[in-house]
C-alpha cells in the first residue's frame, strides 16, 4: 500500500469516527425533541438557539463527573466493558460504502474504508462481540441487578442475532455476494431488495429494535424492575461509552438496513449526474437521508409502543421470528432455483 493510499484511509477513518460520534451526540437531542413532540412538550430549549447545543451540555455534564468504581467490583473489567462496548460499535462502519468515489485534490477517494467481499459476515462478526461488553460490565460491577440486565441482554442478543442472520441469509441468496458495495450496486434505481424480500426486512427491522435494546425490547434496562439495568454502577465517560455505543448500533444498525434493503447511496436518475464531484456529493447526502429516516422509525417506535414482558420477548424470538425467518430462507432459494433452472 502506497503511502497516499494509506493517509487517504486514515483521513477517512477519522472523517467517519468524528461523523459518527457526533451523530451519536445528536441523536440523543433529536431523541428528547421527538418524544416531546409526541408528548406535547417543547423538549430542550435552553441551551443556544432551539437548544441545539443540549448535548454539548450533556457531554460536559458526562465528562466531568466524578468516576466511581464500586469497592467490590472487579475493577479491570469494569473498565473494559464499556469499551468493548464503544470499540465493537465504532469499527462496524469500516464495511459501509456511503457512496462511489468523490475526487478530492486530484485524487478519487473511494467512500469506503475497506470493501471487503465478507461484508455482512464482518458486521454479524462484530456485532456478536458486543454482547461481550455488555455481559462484563454487568458482571463486574458486582451488582445483582446489573448482572440480570447483563443477562437478560445478551440472552436477548444471542437470540436475535439468529433470526437477523437467516433473514440477511435470504438477500445473500438472491443477490449471490457477502459484499455491501456488490448488494448496494445491484440496486440500481428503485430496484431495491426491499421489494424482493418484505418479510426478511421487517424481521431485520425487529432483530434491530432488539439487538440495540431499543424499546418495545429495552427489557436489559427497564428502570422498574432493575433499577438501571446492567449500567447502573457506571458513572461519568464509562456510562456515556454504553449510551453512546447504543445510538452508535442504532446509526449502523439504519445504515446496513439502508444499504441491504434500500439500495444504500442509489436513488432514481442518478444516472443524470454526470460531474463526479456533485455524483458523489449526492450519493453521501441520499445514504445519510436513508439513515435518518431509518434512526426517526427507531425513535417512534420507542415512544409509541409499551414495553414486552421478558416471557413476551423470548417468545416472539424463538417461536414467531426463527421460524418466519427459516420459511422466507427456504422460499427464497426455491424461487432462486426456479429462475435458474425451472421446474
Amino acid at each position: 500500500m502506497d503511502s497516499a493510499l494509506f493517509l487517504e484511509k486514515l483521513i477517512l477513518i477519522v472523517v467517519i469516527l468524528m461523523i459518527t460520534l457526533v451523530m451519536a451526540l445528536y441523536f440523543t437531542f433529536g431523541e428528547r425533541k421527538i418524544a416531546a413532540f409526541f408528548q406535547d412538550r417543547l423538549g430542550p430549549n435552553r441551551v443556544g438557539p432551539f437548544g441545539i447545543f443540549q448535548p454539548f451540555a450533556d457531554g460536559g455534564k458526562l465528562l466531568f463527573k466524578e468516576e466511581i468504581i464500586p469497592k467490590n467490583a472487579e475493577k479491570w473489567l469494569f473498565i473494559l466493558g464499556p469499551g468493548i462496548a464503544m470499540i465493537v460499535a465504532t469499527i462496524t462502519s469500516a464495511v459501509i460504502p456511503w457512496g462511489t468515489s468523490l475526487p478530492i485534490f486530484g485524487r478519487t477517494v473511494q467512500l469506503q474504508v475497506a470493501d471487503v467481499n465478507i461484508g455482512i459476515l464482518y458486521i454479524m462478526g462484530i456485532v456478536s462481540i458486543g454482547v461481550y461488553g455488555i455481559m462484563i460490565g454487568g458482571w463486574a460491577s458486582n451488582n445483582k441487578y446489573s448482572l440480570y440486565g447483563a443477562i437478560r441482554a445478551s440472552a436477548q442478543m444471542i437470540s436475535y442475532e439468529l433470526s437477523m442472520g437467516l433473514a440477511l441469509i435470504a438477500v445473500v441468496m438472491m443477490s449471490g455476494t457477502l459484499s455491501l458495495k456488490e448488494m448496494v450496486e445491484q440496486q440500481q434505481g428503485l430496484n431495491w431488495n426491499v421489494w424482493y424480500q418484505p418479510l426478511g426486512f421487517l424481521l431485520f427491522l425487529t432483530c434491530a429494535l432488539a439487538e440495540c435494546n431499543r424499546a418495545p425490547f429495552d427489557l436489559a434496562e427497564c428502570e422498574t424492575e432493575l433499577i438501571g439495568g446492567y449500567h447502573v454502577e457506571y458513572s461519568s465517560m464509562k456510562l456515556g461509552f454504553y449510551l453512546f455505543a447504543e445510538y452508535i448500533n442504532m446509526f449502523i444498525s439504519s445504515a446496513v438496513m439502508a444499504c441491504v434493503y434500500f439500495g444504500g447511496y442509489n436513488f432514481p436518475g442518478m444516472h443524470l449526474i454526470t460531474d463526479p464531484t456533485w455524483l458523489g456529493l449526492a450519493q453521501v447526502a441520499v445514504m445519510f437521508g436513508k439513515i435518518f429516516f431509518f434512526v426517526f422509525l427507531f425513535m417512534w417506535i420507542r415512544w409509541t409502543l409499551p414495553r414486552f414482558r421478558y416471557d413476551q420477548l423470548m417468545r416472539l424470538g424463538w417461536k414467531s421470528m426463527i421460524p418466519l425467518a427459516l420459511l422466507n430462507m427456504l422460499a427464497t432459494g426455491a424461487v432462486s432455483l426456479y429462475n435458474t433452472y425451472g421446474f
